[in-house]
């Protein structure tokens, strides 16, 4: 008689969650780069923490840096705020906070 081995499941780091998402909801590789790319950033610029525990002031905080200290233009920060909102609203499934601002 075999003995079934039982290999525990690992969820996927996030930003590969972040890339399996996209893909089953047919974004470009492009946008999927830039995408992931924002949100990485977004993550080191505050210190490395899961985006599970920041909010709606980090997220401002890290726009705010691009505007002012790394002059990136208005298109850009857009660019950015969607990548990390997209994470928010379809990886992370936080909307209370976000939907207050629709």
């Amino acid at each position: 008689m075999e003995t079934a081995v039982k290999i525990p499941l690992r969820k996927p780091k996030l930003l590969d969650q972040v890339r399996i998402t996209l893909r089953t909801n047919h974004y470009s590789k492009k946008t999927e780069e830039s995408y992931t790319s924002w949100i990485k950033q977004f993550i080191i610029f505050n210190n490395k923490i899961h985006p599970d525990l920041l909010g709606e002031n980090e997220i401002r905080n890290f726009i705010n840096h691009l505007a002012v200290n790394k002059h990136v233009s208005a298109s850009t920060q857009n660019q950015a705020l969607q990548g990390i909102l997209y994470l928010y609203k379809k990886v992370l499934k936080k909307r209370d906070w976000l939907d207050k601002r629709d």
